[in-house]
């Protein structure tokens, strides 16, 4: 079937890192696998890619006060940032299977490699050591005086094939145990592994290691709220099942507890495309934990943080901040944006534009960019970096009133 192969073929692109121009306004409900049949339709929508540009920058929106400007470029496809206590900022590059090192002030003006590593992904400084994911690996290297690495220590091994959806992330909780998100191996579908679609953890050195919650597709972003000690994850929904389907999650992530997948989807949406494997969908539904709060389907959250710093107004103490990477199956397009999760009395209350305007419609169906936001890290000195893996910028957001 036409539709069928649309999908098939848009899915690979997308996976690949091309934008799919012969597929830009296709409807794929008749041709999608059962699996994915939903109930709206859903598009292959291109958005055209363009440089970044200080008059495109100049377009920006944002909060009174605020402002961005370039730190770094001319780094490939930055994913993940990491941010040690001493300033010195680590990007990783999964399409390179690059850790680059960068320092500086105002604007970066030190650039080094400090490690090769295929399919390198997730970041974390712990302890003067450096842990960085691949596909399914986790290793360790302690930082040197001049922010180089030092040997390598596999701590994992053995983790859940990537298949579809391979951005593995990692943190140190305040507990000081080592966690790591391990997506489900596809768009939708039974999982094989009792470590797909959860996130694990483990000690420093790898051992010990348990599924810490599970039912969580495909959770990039996610972080410890200060104080509380809570942790919080965005949760990247299903593809294929409609524009406004299925939307984007923000999770409590609780030791233990299930959050649906992939028999409940959003905000209680019942998959009636899977069978759970005890039980009935609502046997399933009734101890799976309902998100926090939900966001635009397909807006495809990145990396996650708390503001732990002074530099911004107080109000946005304790208040989180998450990367929108940008959707590539909706009509409008969503996401390509930073957004700010607002707490209230130690809850998600509501998510905020925070930094807008990557994206701009030119047209009937016709949308282009100039970033597609992923890394999201806070300097020492309160200050936020946000990578663009489409045009390799690393952008600096300060506030002066």
């Amino acid at each position: 079937m036409p539709g069928r192969h649309v999908w098939s073929k848009a899915w690979g692109d997308m996976r690949s890192g091309r934008w799919f121009a012969a597929f830009s306004s296709a409807t794929l409900v008749a041709g999608l696998p059962a699996a994915a049949a939903g109930t709206g339709a859903s598009h292959v929508l291109i958005t055209k890619a363009l440089k970044s540009t200080p008059e495109r920058l100049a377009t920006l929106t944002m909060p009174p006060g605020f402002h961005i400007a370039v730190w770094a470029e001319n780094l490939g496809q930055p994913r993940v940032v990491a941010v040690a206590p001493n300033g010195n900022v680590y990007i990783s590059d999964t399409h390179a299977g690059t850790i680059m090192l960068l320092r500086g002030g105002e604007v970066a003006t030190f650039k080094n490699l400090v490690r090769k590593k295929k399919d390198v992904i997730g970041l974390a400084v712990y302890k003067n050591h450096l842990y960085y994911a691949t596909a399914r690996e986790i290793f360790a290297s302690p930082i040197g005086t001049d922010g180089g690495l030092g040997p390598e220590r596999l701590i994992a091994k053995n983790l859940p094939p990537t298949g579809e959806l391979n951005d593995r992330t990692i943190a140190f909780g305040p507990d000081g145990w080592l966690y790591e998100s391990v997506g489900s191996n596809c768009n939708d579908c039974q999982e094989t592994t009792s470590e797909s679609a959860t996130i694990v953890r483990m000690r420093p050195d790898g051992t010990r290691r348990e599924v810490f919650a599970s039912g969580l597709r495909n959770t990039i972003g996610f972080a410890w709220q200060p104080g509380a000690d809570e942790l919080y994850g965005w949760d990247n929904g299903v593809d294929g099942r409609g524009d406004n389907d299925q939307p984007e999650e923000l999770n409590r992530i609780e030791r233990g507890r299930n959050y649906g997948w992939p028999y409940v989807l959003g905000n209680g949406e019942l998959n009636h495309s899977r069978t759970p494997p005890h039980g009935t969908l609502e046997d399933w539904d009734r101890k799976s934990v309902r998100p926090a709060l939900i966001y635009t389907a397909h807006s495809a959250s990145m990396q996650m943080l708390f503001y732990t710093g002074s530099q911004f107004p107080h109000e946005y103490r304790g208040d989180a901040f998450a990367t929108m990477h940008g959707s590539w199956n909706r009509d409008p397009p969503s996401g390509y944006e930073i957004v700010r999760v607002h707490f209230r009395g130690g809850r998600p209350v509501s998510v905020r534009p925070f930094v807008t305007g990557f994206l701009a419609h030119t047209g009937t169906r016709s949308w282009a960019r100039f970033a597609r936001p992923f890394g999201l890290a806070q300097m020492p000195d309160g200050s936020l970096l946000m990578g663009d893996d489409q045009n390799g910028i690393l952008y600096r957001i300060t506030y002066s009133p």
